[in-house]
């Protein structure tokens, strides 16, 4: 195991408290997310009207290729999460959410929430650059509490924000290259 990233490990996860770890809880939620999940359909049918429907479909069959890609990962390498660390056990603040699953070789829910924001980023208009700086810090601050819960090396992490990354970069470019461009080429 890497020193730095055990010492990131202990370093982060050792830093709580009460009120942090009800909100680093709750990042790692799903129910939090969904009125956010919902607000993002309602732009994208503001902005894309007719033609919204192409752009749901593929969020979320983008979000289903980073689930499987980074779950596909973690049964590749076979890396225990620090949780499932038998030496670790004991020096590891878990949330109320517990150890999560055996493995943890790319944190998915970093994955997923990079790909959704760079998606973002990507897809919406300069008008709603204040959304799209919002989902990007919330996108760190779930990453960040995957470390803080106890349930994945920093290293782990980073590698689920690469990977999200570049997914929601494939995406959201061949969506702007051939769904926008075309559209404002008709529309010219």
């Amino acid at each position: 195991m890497n020193t730095i990233n055990l010492k990131l490990l202990f370093y982060i996860n050792s830093h709580r408290n009460s009120f942090l770890d009800e909100i680093m809880y709750l990042l790692s939620s799903t129910e939090l997310w969904i009125p956010v999940y919902l607000f993002i359909i309602f732009i994208i049918y503001k902005v894309y009207d007719k033609k919204s429907w192409i752009f749901i479909l593929s969020a979320i069959l983008m979000i289903i290729i980073s689930d499987k890609v980074s779950t596909f990962f973690k049964y590749l390498m076979k890396t225990l999460r620090p949780s499932h660390e038998i030496y670790l056990k004991s020096m590891i603040h878990l949330s109320k959410a517990g150890p999560g699953g055996l493995y943890g070789y790319v944190s998915s829910h970093a994955s997923n929430f990079f790909a959704l924001a760079i998606f973002i980023l990507i897809l919406f208009p300069s008008k709603y650059n204040w959304f799209k700086i919002g989902f990007i810090a919330a996108a760190i601050l779930v990453s960040y509490s995957r470390i803080y819960n106890g349930v994945h090396y920093p290293f782990d992490v980073v590698r689920g924000i690469l990977l999200g990354s570049s997914i929601g970069l494939i995406f959201g470019l061949i969506l702007k290259n051939n769904i926008i461009n075309k559209f404002k080429a008709e529309n010219s």
